[in-house]
């Protein structure tokens, strides 16, 4: 008997319109091989934690959002599980085809089309990619990138319209979550704002939640 993929998932949002073309869905994957200086979700960063999911539970999640055009995969890094991911897109678009994927990774495009079959299938199913590893010293106020040497690498034809478009930061949202707590999305324009987000928050007696956890 095939066994049951599962991904490992740090958070997931439903409605996120600074990660991406439009509104999206967001996975933050649990697991990242990298340990780029000064990432802005570190907690996403050890393969151990996070929440398990099967495809078809998120699948049906995805499928369930009826004002997104897409989905963002984020980490984490989303290539560490290429596999259940590429399969999580099939299964979407089975139902709604003209659901749209965007990823970020920290390897270069280049490399992951020399990866293995798992990252190439995911590579495949790709509309929009940044790559490359985020570099503290080179931070820009770039849209949906934390430093410059990151691309957008266009994989479709269906936001190649983006690279005619200004090239500037998309800000961040913040989302009161239903126990009170608050979270985050997006890319900072300045370096240093998560800190200084939970100090500020700290101070009038915020908590910044930052993953999700359940049982699986």
């Amino acid at each position: 008997m095939t066994e049951t993929p599962l991904l490992s998932v740090a958070r997931r949002l439903d409605h996120c319109t600074v990660l991406g073309p439009g509104n999206r869905a967001v996975i933050w994957v649990q697991g990242c091989p990298l340990r780029c200086r000064g990432c802005v979700a570190a907690e996403t960063l050890p393969f151990e934690g996070g929440t398990a999911y099967t495809v078809a539970e998120l699948a049906d999640w995805l499928c369930s959002l009826p004002d997104v055009e897409g989905v963002t995969l984020s980490g984490g890094e989303p290539f560490s599980q290429a596999a259940p991911l590429a399969a999580l897109l099939d299964a979407v678009r089975a139902r709604r085809p003209g659901f749209g994927a965007m990823a970020y990774s920290g390897f270069r495009h280049e490399a992951l089309r020399r990866g293995d079959r798992g990252q190439q299938a995911l590579l495949r199913r790709l509309d929009l990619l940044v790559d490359g590893p985020y570099v503290a010293a080179r931070h820009a106020a770039l849209r949906w990138r934390g430093s410059a040497n990151q691309r957008l690498v266009a994989l479709t034809d269906r936001y190649a319209h983006l690279t005619d478009e200004p090239d500037t930061s998309a800000g961040v949202e913040l989302s009161l979550e239903t126990d009170g707590s608050l979270s985050w999305a997006g890319v900072p324009p300045t370096p240093g704002f998560r800190e200084g987000l939970e100090e500020q928050l700290a101070a009038r007696g915020f908590v910044l939640h930052t993953q999700a956890r359940r049982e699986a």
